[in-house]
């Protein structure tokens, strides 16, 4: 069998890993040529990954058996389109794929199905008018954008004007979406649709960097400090969600936030969690989601039985750095070895410009830390700091390591 894998990040290495794992032979395609994936698969064609003929054309050349990617919601898109135009296997078909991939269409269904979330309106252009029916603070979107692009909370109207602006030129069709701020605790839910039922697998707070306008995600922790209330709340709307948009089998991804016992989705996508979640599921819940998306497509029943790991505090770091030029990691090995970082991955390749912190998709590496309590974690990742550098092209650490305190 030959599978072609869309986009060469982080999660698709363990993607391709495992696909190699079965004997299936690998075509990676990636918009960039330093794709980290590349080395990793048998075969790689640079090409842009949201070009859907040119996509196709490749999967035809090579004959390959499916088509496939991980913990990429925009790419997911393409990879349900590509699939069903060639009539090869996917979980998902193309115009719930699309229902699962747009903002708009997302919020306008969770209002028809009874997801809670907050008010909101699209537009064309920017309506004032219209505008004015919400309440400042705002958060504006671009309705197919990723890794908190665009993402911008306006506290008036001056701001609200200029994001839209950024919005409308980060988005690949020129859709923006504006609704309502819900003062809250972030939370993503990873869980599993099998036979229609969803399954929740782990519940993580996220944590985010203090900016007054933008949303980026420094650390994921497990499990999630939340009432029985919002745990029993998140189980009916991922259950909702499942059959509102026809989810039968397939990874699900649930953003919301609460404020105590009250809770407003986000957003949701029919994937797995981006960056290195995948390993921090592994490790709090002894579920393997790669594998199971693997199962899926090829048919096979998933094994999303959930096992004790022994972990009671699982921790997903986020590295970010200063601008500069990379060009490499020191200490992150030794932490390795001394077992103070569970698994560590290097997002970027030697010689990528760094712009600082303006989105998740900033981030330079990702490191796992397992502890037995919150005072372990936080001597385990005290050392780590101390240690850890990032280092540019003359010779600075330009490691922003402020961005990483220690847990309550």
């Amino acid at each position: 069998m030959k599978a072609l894998v869309v986009a060469g990040g982080i999660p698709q290495i363990e993607l391709i890993r495992q696909l190699k794992e079965r004997g299936i032979e690998t075509v990676l395609v990636d918009g960039n040529a330093a794709a980290v994936a590349r080395p990793f698969a048998d075969k790689f064609y640079r090409v842009d990954i949201f070009d859907i003929p040119a996509v196709k054309i490749i999967a035809e050349k090579e004959q390959v058996d499916f088509i496939l990617t991980v913990c990429a919601d925009q790419v997911l898109l393409v990879v349900a389109q590509a699939s069903e135009e060639l009539g090869l296997p996917c979980y998902i078909d193309y115009e719930t794929a699309q229902a699962v991939s747009d903002k708009i269409k997302m919020k306008t269904l969770f209002k028809q199905i009874g997801v809670p979330t907050t008010d909101y309106i699209t537009t064309d252009y920017l309506d004032e008018e219209a505008v004015s029916r919400l309440r400042f603070p705002l958060v504006v979107k671009p309705i197919d954008a990723y890794s908190s692009k665009g993402v911008r909370k306006a506290a008036n109207i001056n701001e609200l004007r200029r994001f839209y602006t950024e919005a409308r030129e980060i988005s690949r069709s020129g859709g923006v979406i504006i609704e309502e701020y819900f003062q809250g605790e972030e939370i993503s839910v990873d869980a599993f649709v099998t036979g229609g039922k969803a399954k929740i697998l782990t519940v993580t707070n996220s944590e985010k960097v203090r900016n007054k306008d933008r949303f980026v995600i420094f650390r994921g922790r497990y499990p999630a400090a939340v009432s029985d209330t919002v745990l029993q709340k998140i189980e009916e709307i991922a259950q909702k969600i499942a059959e509102g948009f026809g989810l039968w089998e397939s990874p699900l991804l649930i953003q919301l936030l609460h404020d105590g016992d009250k809770v407003s989705v986000l957003e949701f996508c029919a994937r797995t969690g981006g960056g290195m979640k995948w390993l921090m599921i592994k490790h709090a819940c002894g579920v393997d989601v790669i594998k199971a998306t693997i199962d899926i497509t090829l048919g096979l029943t998933p094994d999303l039985k959930r096992r004790d790991t022994g972990n009671k505090i699982v921790v997903n770091d986020f590295i970010y750095c200063r601008p500069g030029i990379f060009d490499h990691l020191e200490g992150f090995e030794e932490m390795h070895e001394q077992g103070l970082i569970n698994e560590y991955r290097l997002i970027r390749t030697k010689g990528t410009v760094m712009r600082g912190v303006t989105s998740s998709s900033d981030r330079i590496a990702g490191m796992n830390i397992v502890a037995d309590s919150i005072e372990e974690f936080n001597e385990k990742e005290k050392k780590i700091l101390e240690t850890i550098k990032v280092v540019d092209a003359d010779g600075k650490n330009i490691m922003r390591k402020d961005l990483l305190p220690p847990l309550r």
